[in-house]
């Protein structure tokens, strides 16, 4: 995709927080606007956590205007607590679209939750466990047997530590497991545990510094590990995708765009989104390694070269449901490919560009 010089000279911007929401698709976002009066469909996207890189996508459709040529006005993107609460916020109508860990979708699926992945964002699962080098070299999962792993009970970092410790034959009980709360990588560098489940596009660019540097840290992707399955993605609920496709297309379809300029543009992306707020003006660099780290393991496969960006495979579903049914960690009904994902407007997308 090519961007013209205008689209580019937007990200030399160096206004606020506030002009940053100023900025976007309808050109202020009145109250008449949001009213209607503009024509454009009003939504609001629930994120699964705190800003990090991977959000990118919905801050670069915003501010580039791929929202707006959609004929969509993005209200608000509401910062998260956890994939479950983002999943549950979406299922009940509460947020129309969402972004967390797919993961996890497939739990609440099978609880009940309402919702389908409409992208795979990460191909692979951006979660890992990690270590001070220093204290432990992690070759396998076995290195964790008789040390203390720092376990938080719920979220996505618990549905992967389950599953990679059974995909690994091994049993918690071969761990010391330490009750832990966000961020519960400050444990790990305390040294009040030995190992901790982390994002590869998250906190551990912040962890290895707080570590002493590059290098400080050992990390054992999941995904060399048995935890084959998808990682964070697009989602939205049942209801909105069956009573209002054409809406769900236009948001993809936006979105899908952002997703290739974010790919190509990791500098300009994280540079836009430490001007959200005063909070985020000094992350620009934490923002672009978050993303180089997913551009470097998670954002393309085999699949994205075939079919673009965001596409979804069933075999990889399926390997993603089987991973967590066969381990024990589904709650509920075991869901079949059908419930879990609509590649239909990702297909769409790529079929026109």
């Amino acid at each position: 995709m090519s961007i013209s010089p205008s689209r580019v000279k937007l990200l030399g911007f160096a206004g606020s927080a506030a002009a940053l929401f100023l900025l976007t698709a309808c050109g202020g976002g009145g109250g008449e606007d949001k009213a209607g009066a503009s024509g454009l469909d009003t939504v609001t996207v629930q994120l699964d956590y705190q800003l990090r890189g991977g959000h990118g996508m919905f801050y670069v459709a915003q501010k580039l205007g791929y929202f707006q040529q959609e004929r969509i006005e993005v209200e608000s993107i509401k910062r998260g607590t956890g994939s479950p609460d983002a999943l549950r916020t979406v299922g009940t109508g509460r947020a129309d679209f969402g972004f967390g860990d797919l993961p996890s979708l497939v739990t609440a699926r099978s609880q009940g939750v309402p919702v389908k992945a409409l992208a795979a964002v990460n191909q692979a699962s951006p979660l890992g466990m990690c270590s001070l080098k220093s204290n432990l070299e992690l070759g396998s999962v076995a290195s964790l047997k008789g040390r203390t792993v720092g376990v938080h009970s719920a979220g996505s970092t618990f549905i992967f530590y389950q599953a990679l410790l059974a995909a690994n034959k091994m049993q918690r009980s071969e761990m010391k497991e330490f009750t832990v709360t966000p961020p519960f990588e400050n444990y790990l560098i305390q040294g009040r545990v030995d190992a901790v489940p982390c994002y590869i596009d998250a906190e551990v660019p912040q962890l290895e510094e707080a570590a002493g540097g590059a290098g400080t840290l050992s990390i054992l992707l999941g995904s060399d590990a048995g935890y084959d399955v998808y990682g964070s993605g697009l989602f939205a609920g049942d209801e909105m995708i069956k009573k209002n496709p054409d809406l769900v297309q236009r948001f993809t379809n936006a979105y899908l765009k952002a997703f290739t300029y974010v790919l190509d543009h990791p500098a300009e992306t994280a540079k836009l989104l430490s001007e959200t707020a005063p909070e985020n003006a000094s992350k620009a660099g934490l923002f672009q390694k978050q993303l180089q780290a997913d551009i470097d393991h998670t954002f393309t496969s085999d699949v994205t070269k075939a079919n673009g960006l965001g596409a979804m495979d069933e075999a990889e579903w399926q390997s993603t449901i089987d991973v967590l049914a066969g381990q024990g960690v589904l709650k509920g009904a075991k869901p079949t490919t059908k419930d879990v994902y609509d590649a239909t407007f990702v297909k769409a997308y790529s079929a026109k560009n």
